[in-house]
């Protein structure tokens, strides 16, 4: 109803009212901002699609006193105990051989994660070519570096409209005598989400460790090639090859358009001497911890992965009632990084509907090395340890059936314990939500497989 001119209260009267509206009142709400609007269009665009008229709400995970405060009781963790079992055919048959997952298994479980989860790469994604911006000759601490500055330009004459541009930066040894493996990181551009950070340790950053094995790094910007919002999806690679258009529900997410443009960075390590493209790690850290288990599961090129503090939507397994849930990810901020078809988990259908969980994720890694690892409880228990742990070990019957070696148990270890002596290994820090502290034990994991290659023998 309008109100009449002559009863309307003054600017100051106004001032006074707001002033003395109670805190979470309307009044005390900021305005979205043109992103978080587009964001929620969109969102309501693929529910409209799904026929979903409302979502369930995620954990609160800032107060304490809230109804819906996340869950950190183990007793309270585990509704849906059972999980599916990744040596079992849809069929029911049971898988006996390395052939059958190959052939049988595992593209059964790719299909699941490819519809429901993390959405479907495009038959026919564009060409990347890659530019040298700049060469830098530097110092790394005590260790002399080349240093690249590179541009991955994405193909866009399908629609000119859209320009990616994917930003990529590799350092190498300056002395190496021939191609160096490499670690590469999903680098972030903005706050971390999932925890309260940890200040940076005194001694070597984890470039610096890296370099004293005799390794080269590098840094690929995610948002450089997908924006880590839901207003972008009409843009970067996705809205390039969907031409501007909306998503359809099995499209793909944020977190499969990251690890595509990982895979194009490794298309690029393929064709530079001074990298051995078949010793090229990946590592991530929250969000992009997330992408980084999406890229060792979907790209059998990467030869080992550092997966840090990944959570829901990364290697904590989503049957898990701990910390950030199903619904957090489908919330307004998150629901770009998964298939539209992941909304249904938070509305119409529940955890345990989903037909793959996340210790499978981990399974489609195998044979190849991985690292999972977290912070304490106390700073970092919203990505959910333990979670991460149980999605490890339950990946651990596809590792033995492909030759290689679990990690050794299933009891969940007291912290700072090193899981190491298998192919599969994982780490819980003391520290908050940081990468931090388990670099030196991934380094040690990973020199296993990335040490120098054995010189070629004679056939006699």
């Amino acid at each position: 109803m309008r109100i009449p001119q002559f009863i309307q209260p003054s600017f100051a009267a106004l001032a006074i009212l707001l002033l003395a509206a109670p805190v979470g009142s309307r009044a005390w709400q900021a305005a979205p901002s043109p992103t978080q609007t587009a964001s929620q269009e969109d969102r309501q665009k693929m529910m409209d699609r799904l026929h979903i008229t409302s979502l369930r709400n995620g954990a609160n995970g800032s107060n304490p006193q809230a109804s819906n405060y996340a869950n950190y009781d183990e007793s309270k963790a585990n509704p849906y105990p059972v999980l599916p079992n990744p040596l079992v055919l849809k069929n029911g048959k049971k898988v006996t051989t390395p052939k059958i997952w190959w052939e049988q298994r595992r593209p059964e479980i790719v299909e699941d994660f490819d519809r429901e989860i993390y959405g479907r790469v495009p038959a026919l994604t564009p060409g990347v070519k890659w530019e040298l911006v700049k060469t830098t000759n530097e110092m790394n601490g005590e260790v002399p570096v080349v240093t690249k500055q590179l541009v991955g330009h994405v193909d866009n004459s399908s629609y000119p409209q859209i320009t990616v541009d994917i930003q990529l930066v590799l350092t190498t040894p300056a002395k190496a005598t021939g191609p160096v493996p490499v670690i590469m990181e999903f680098g972030f551009t903005g706050p971390a989400r999932g925890g309260r950070g940890a200040p940076a340790p005194a001694g070597p950053t984890w470039q610096q460790q890296v370099l004293a094995k005799g390794w080269g790094y590098a840094i690929i910007s995610p948002t450089s090639i997908q924006a880590d919002n839901g207003a972008g999806l009409t843009q970067g690679i996705i809205g390039l090859v969907n031409k501007g258009q909306p998503r359809k529900p099995d499209d793909w997410g944020a977190l499969r358009a990251w690890a595509w443009g990982g895979s194009r960075a490794l298309d690029y390590f393929e064709t530079d001497k001074a990298v051995d493209a078949k010793r090229v790690g990946i590592e991530g850290h929250s969000r992009y911890g997330k992408a980084t288990i999406v890229a060792m599961a979907y790209d059998p090129r990467f030869a080992v992965a550092f997966v840090s503090s990944s959570g829901e939507g990364g290697a904590k397994i989503h049957r898990r009632n701990w910390g950030e849930l199903v619904e957090n990810v489908a919330a307004v901020n998150e629901y770009h990084w998964m298939a539209g078809n992941f909304l249904k988990y938070a509305s119409t259908l529940n955890w345990n509907d989903l037909p793959v969980d996340s210790h499978e994720l981990v399974a489609l890694c195998a044979p190849r090395p991985v690292f999972i690892s977290a912070g304490a409880t106390e700073g970092d228990g919203w990505v959910d340890a333990k979670g991460m742990f149980l999605a490890a070990a339950g990946a651990g019957p596809v590792y033995k059936l492909l030759g290689k070696k679990d990690m050794g148990t299933t009891e969940f270890p007291p912290i700072e314990t090193a899981l190491i002596d298998g192919d599969v290994a994982f780490r819980q820090h003391t520290g908050g939500h940081t990468p931090a502290p388990n670099w030196p034990t991934f380094i040690t994991f990973a020199e296993r497989y990335l040490k120098e290659p054995a010189p070629l023998r004679s056939a006699r």
